[in-house]
């Protein structure tokens, strides 16, 4: 991958000498063939995760083609500081909220959250869900669903208006995440609306990644006490 950081600083800037951004388009035409496949098919484990791995390939693909990729995305040593301050109050805001919704309206809705229990995120070594465990996972899903994806299709030319409930609605409707969290992954839509909305506002992918990470270790610490 070439992190080279010549030139502009800024990622709106470099986008007009970006090539292959259309290969963004790959993760969405692999979620709508996972969609439209055999129950049978959509059932195995393997086939759920081909969506994302279709995105990590071609943002593997996107990173060998242009220069400063990183950059691209907007992983820039210099917004740490923002990073943090926005994640971190965004991710304290959002857990509580959906915690919220979960233990209090769920039930009202005549839904229940109780299958958490039975999820792999319940059932794996606590020593997996340690804080800085999810913070890799967190890192891995905003490349994908933030800086890569959503940050092509607006140097693809569509409005942010546009853009960010494509990207929040293509997370939301992962196979996996569906398959993992059932009617409770429409909350990935709001968070995806949340954590998209500041990504390009501010064009700092820290920011969305410390706020899924600290809304995470929310979520599970809170869910675990309940449920266990």
């Amino acid at each position: 991958m070439n992190v080279t950081t010549s030139g502009s600083t800024d990622p709106e800037a470099v986008s007009a000498r970006e090539r292959a951004r259309a290969l963004a388009l790959l993760p969405l035409l692999a979620t709508g063939l996972y969609y439209g496949s055999p129950s049978t098919l959509q059932a195995t484990t393997l086939y759920q995760f081909m969506p994302q791995l279709s995105a990590y390939l071609a943002f593997g693909v996107w990173s060998y083609l242009n220069e400063a990729p990183l950059q691209r995305i907007g992983l820039l040593p210099w917004r740490v500081t923002k990073g943090l301050s926005w994640g971190i109050g965004t991710g304290v805001l959002l857990g509580p909220l959906n915690v919220l919704f979960i233990l209090k309206i769920v039930p009202l809705l005549g839904s229940d959250y109780r299958f958490l229990a039975e999820t792999p995120h319940a059932k794996v070594p606590l020593w997996l869900m340690a804080p800085w465990v999810i913070l890799v996972i967190a890192t891995l899903v905003e490349l994908n669903f933030r800086g890569f994806l959503l940050g092509r299709l607006v140097a693809l030319g569509l409005p942010h208006g546009i853009a960010v409930p494509i990207s929040a609605l293509l997370f939301a409707f992962d196979p996996f995440m569906v398959a993992t969290f059932q009617h409770l992954h429409w909350i990935a839509v709001w968070d995806g609306l949340v954590w998209g909305t500041l990504y390009v506002t501010l064009k700092n992918l820290l920011v969305p990644i410390v706020a899924h990470t600290v809304e995470v270790l929310v979520l599970y610490g809170v869910m675990r006490s309940v449920l266990m």
